[in-house]
């Protein structure tokens, strides 16, 4: 694992910190309401809101702004294994599929339990220099325990190069 995972985490719970940083990096995020609420090496929690910056016409929660909230379930636990690491590692999204079971109408929590994954995938890309690709499960529910949606977002590393 990498050292410095628990630096970042510690980072993303800080409110004012990891606000600035949704604000500056990913202002859509930021305006829509989307916040990690738990996180550790293993395991992140990030919430979405029902409000007029995330709505849709049909009274629900807009899918993008679902998916803003599922990817980075899962794109944490990514860069808290990328954080400060030597040699330094790309990570870049290339596929997300999408199922929606429910609407959503309230604030919807999604929960990626995949950073073990994240972990392997860097050390065997580091260690090979192939690139690596992670296939991560986000499950979002409604405030009742539903699952309203289910996303897998798969995540290629690349250790980066020096090239002479």
């Amino acid at each position: 694992m990498n050292p410095r995972a628990n630096d970042f985490i510690k980072l993303m719970k800080h409110p004012v910190k990891f606000r600035m940083f949704l604000f500056t990096k990913l202002p859509a995020a930021f305006f829509a309401g989307v916040r990690v609420r738990e996180a550790d090496e293993k395991r992140c929690v990030v919430t979405v809101p029902y409000k007029w910056l995330s709505q849709n016409p049909f009274r629900s929660t807009y899918f993008a702004c679902l998916s803003m909230a599922a990817e980075m379930s899962t794109g944490a636990l990514a860069m808290a294994q990328l954080y400060k690491l030597n040699p330094p590692v790309s990570m870049l999204v290339v596929k997300v599929e999408s199922e929606y079971f429910k609407k959503a109408t309230g604030r919807t929590s999604f929960v990626c339990e995949d950073g073990e994954l994240f972990q392997q995938a860097v050390e065997e890309t580091i260690a090979t220099g192939e690139a690596r690709t992670v296939k991560a499960r986000s499950t979002g529910r409604n405030k009742d325990g539903e699952v309203v949606a289910e996303f897998m977002i798969t995540w290629s590393f690349k250790a980066k190069t020096n090239k002479s």
